[in-house]
């Protein structure tokens, strides 16, 4: 058996944890730049906020029933996860524990007998919550799909289940599935659903009825006969190892008002390189390719919220490298081909490609010593960025004023990564 265990409102919940006062409140938390609503309390839903709609739009109703609004505190966030995550692994074994996302994760129950389930899965439930302070929902299923499904239908009826749902046996299966629309389903996106639906597949019951071949010729192949195994209960994804070295790195930011200069637009690049370049050396790489995108701001008013075309390019090192200002020119450079006086933009960002690990990466014999010996200033300068914060350190090229940031308006502190954020009590 597998379960998979989700954070309620995670965002929600991270920000709950040190304001209790917001309990059983209307929460939201905004996306980057204060733009649209990403996460919800159940409290905000019943009110009528929309998912992923624009703020400004939610902004009356929000204010009218008092509804606290917070911005993205990616900090904060992350840190939860990692305790959230870190509980399991210390309750289930490393090994057992697959994370997923950001609030989701995948435990291997297949030791548990069946009859235990129910205790398992509560006793985690309680200790997560005990030990972090945020609320979840696990499903306990044969498969991983099937798993998603019984966690959606805990999570959509919070009264009867206590946000655990175990689907151990055929019966319990059959009616999971009847209740979940095919669109509910891991997996199956709106195009797909509205496909399926002219079929008159309306649920995942419908689906899981579907054979083999069917499916290969219906539902994409392989992907698609996957997850007609897995509705019927047959596994075909397994618990995997996490991902720690990526093979793309990449910061992207849109800016807090439309920017219309290129130094502002160069400031933005060198910054977003730096970010980029910070991860890179966590995982020891060093990259070969650096990409710049930028994107300009939407000219058709009478299109709503649609991201206008990006406009890219990049370049080929002649040597890998991870060290940010070796980076930055090379990226700042690209910033002069893409941009075009009298456009307004609003989005940039910086890829890095070709990584490789940079153990393998040799000094070069014609420059001097110290030059290749900027490997330990920048792990100095990350260790000092990351005690101080707020890029104590930093290139010129990042600019000081940086008026084109992202707008912050409703930040909340960081208070389990920053020691001026810690919470007081008394």
């Amino acid at each position: 058996m597998i379960a998979i265990l989700d954070c309620n409102s995670f965002y929600c919940s991270c920000e709950r944890v040190f304001r209790p006062e917001l309990d059983n409140k209307p929460v939201v938390v905004l996306s980057n730049n204060d733009g649209c609503i990403i996460a919800r309390s159940d409290e905000a839903k019943k009110l009528g906020v929309e998912m992923a709609g624009p703020y400004f739009k939610a902004k009356p109703l929000i204010e009218e029933y008092g509804v606290s609004v917070f911005s993205s505190n990616y900090n904060l966030y992350g840190d939860m996860s990692w305790r959230v995550m870190e509980t399991l692994r210390m309750l289930m074994g490393k090994e057992n524990v697959e994370v997923y996302s950001v609030d989701e994760c995948f435990i291997n129950l297949e030791k548990v007998p069946n009859e235990q389930l129910q205790r398992v899965a509560i006793t985690l439930k309680e200790t997560v919550e005990m030990w972090t302070g945020i609320k979840v929902s696990i499903g306990v299923a044969p498969t991983k799909v099937l798993s998603k499904v019984a966690n959606r239908l805990a999570k959509k009826n919070k009264a009867v289940t206590n946000c655990v749902l175990v689907l151990d046996s055929p019966r319990k299966i059959e009616q999971a599935l009847q209740k979940t629309a095919i669109e509910d389903i891991w997996g199956i996106g709106g195009q797909y659903a509205e496909k399926l639906r002219l079929s008159n597949i309306n649920t995942a019951y419908d689906l899981s009825k579907k054979d083999l071949n069917w499916a290969k010729k219906n539902l994409g192949g392989v992907v698609g006969e996957r997850l007609i195994r897995e509705l019927k209960g047959e596994k075909s994804r397994i618990m995997e190892d996490p991902l720690t070295q990526k093979k793309i790195i990449a910061t992207t930011r849109m800016f807090g008002s439309p920017v219309t200069d290129i130094k502002s637009i160069k400031e933005a690049v060198a910054t977003y390189t730096t970010r980029a370049s910070e991860k890179l050396r966590r995982q020891h790489g060093a990259a070969r390719i650096i990409s710049v995108f930028v994107v300009p701001k939407e000219q058709n008013f009478n299109v709503r919220f649609r991201h206008g075309p990006s406009i890219g390019s990049y370049t080929t090192l002649q040597r890998a490298t991870s060290i940010t200002n070796e980076l930055i020119k090379p990226a700042v450079e690209l910033v002069d081909k893409l941009f075009e006086e009298g456009k307004s933009y609003k989005k940039a960002g910086v890829m890095l490609s070709g990584i490789v690990s940079d153990a393998s990466l040799q000094g070069n014999l014609f420059v001097p010593a110290i030059k290749n010996s900027q490997r330990m200033l920048m792990s100095m300068m990350d260790n000092i960025n990351c005690s101080m914060r707020d890029d104590i350190l930093k290139f010129a090229a990042s600019g000081t004023t940086r008026n084109w940031k992202m707008q912050k308006n409703f930040n909340s502190p960081c208070y389990t990564t920053r020691w001026d954020d810690i919470k007081s009590v008394g």
